[in-house]
């Protein structure tokens, strides 16, 4: 009894007490959009995509979820190809929904399904949206990393790029100063920048070695630009965020414009094509860390990924790369039970993704169809 009997939806939305954001802007308000298809024999499986809510919603009620009813479950690579033609976020939902139910269906975790867990635990780093319209942003930041040192992050992202060159750097000489030897930094610039710009972060990056990356400091469809800043680029290069599938990674990985990749399991087309873009790194001998400020779901799949891949070199300590982990006002962060201890997260062990989700919050934050996005 593998096919498709049901499919329900759970869209939900907060709106924000501050907006706060990053070079490409401000959120005020977060959503998410969850969903759970059931089999004819009862199993069930939990996706997750991002995009408008209005436009999922419309979207899986007029067309995906007809097409997925009486579909064998079984089928999960042609569905999501199918699903991926219309709307590829949705698809990659789709692929977490079918991966828990072929797990659960044969009475195993995701990671045994994959060929099991390299690693229990897997290190996350705490990420921030730096900006907000206070006067005191700089003040406000400081002391939301500071926080995170005292919750036990010893790695922390925060943004650049989105206020004038000499503010950014008073704002991260100031984080630099205060996180001393308690945390390595990741700066996100969120393509803002030119080479030439870019480089100038290297008289700071000079300083100490401290540093985590520089997350897409330029466009990323210049690769040849980011070949030259590599090679020139004091610290690691990183990014990848928001492209699409493994392929379109090749042009920086073959160009030599790239030092770790950041696919996101909502944009990259899927788990498995997630799964595929981590091990395109290892293949050319690189680090990878996936991409997951969006999405309590989708973060858990990056981790259950992560666990299983292999190490990116021999060094004791810093063979795993850390995945992503939203340290910002989010209530959908707390939607699984799910939280890290001293910088890592233990993972769950029962079948399928061995968690639910708080049903108490999917009702309190069930979107209306009417306010907010």
């Amino acid at each position: 009894m593998v096919e498709i009997e049901s499919v329900e939806t759970y869209p939900l939305y907060v709106p924000l007490q501050e907006p706060y954001g990053d070079a490409n802007g401000y959120k005020s308000y977060r959503s998410c959009y969850l969903f759970r298809i059931r089999t004819r024999s009862g199993v069930e499986g939990w996706g997750e995509c991002a995009d408008w809510l209005p436009l999922l919603e419309k979207g899986f009620q007029e067309r995906i979820i007809p097409f997925l009813i009486g579909k064998k479950s079984t089928d999960r690579l042609q569905l999501v190809a199918a699903v991926q033609k219309w709307h590829p976020r949705a698809a990659a939902g789709v692929s977490m929904a079918l991966t828990e139910i072929a797990a659960k269906q044969a009475g195993l975790s995701v990671c045994d399904l994959w060929g099991g867990a390299r690693r229990k635990e897997v290190p996350v780093y705490a990420s921030f949206q730096s900006y907000t319209d206070r006067p005191d942003w700089m003040h406000h930041s400081r002391k939301r990393v500071e926080q995170a040192l005292i919750d036990g992050f010893s790695r922390v992202k925060v943004k650049i790029g989105g206020k004038p060159f000499r503010e950014d750097w008073e704002h991260i000489a100031a984080l630099r100063e205060m996180a001393g030897d308690q945390a390595q930094l990741a700066v996100d610039a969120n393509q803002s920048y030119d080479t030439a710009t870019a480089l100038r972060w290297n008289r700071m990056f000079a300083e100490e070695d401290a540093w985590l990356w520089f997350e897409e400091p330029i466009p990323m469809d210049h690769v040849s630009e980011y070949r030259i800043l590599r090679s020139r680029c004091l610290i690691p290069v990183a990014g990848g965020e928001n492209i699409e599938e493994p392929k379109a990674f090749l042009p920086l990985l073959q160009n030599g414009g790239i030092d770790l990749l950041q696919p996101d399991p909502t944009h990259v087309g899927g788990i498995d094509a997630l799964r595929d873009t981590l091990q395109l790194a290892r293949h050319f001998g690189l680090r990878a860390s996936p991409h997951t400020f969006d999405g309590a779901l989708s973060r858990l799949y990056a981790l259950f990924a992560q666990s299983c891949l292999s190490e990116w070199s021999k060094m004791e300590g810093e063979n795993i790369e850390p995945v992503e982990w939203d340290a910002m006002e989010n209530p959908f962060t707390d939607l699984f039970p799910l939280r890290p201890v001293k910088g890592t997260v233990s993972l769950p062990t029962g079948a399928g993704i061995g968690v639910e989700p708080d049903p108490e919050r999917l009702k309190a934050y069930r979107w209306d169809g009417m306010s907010g996005p």
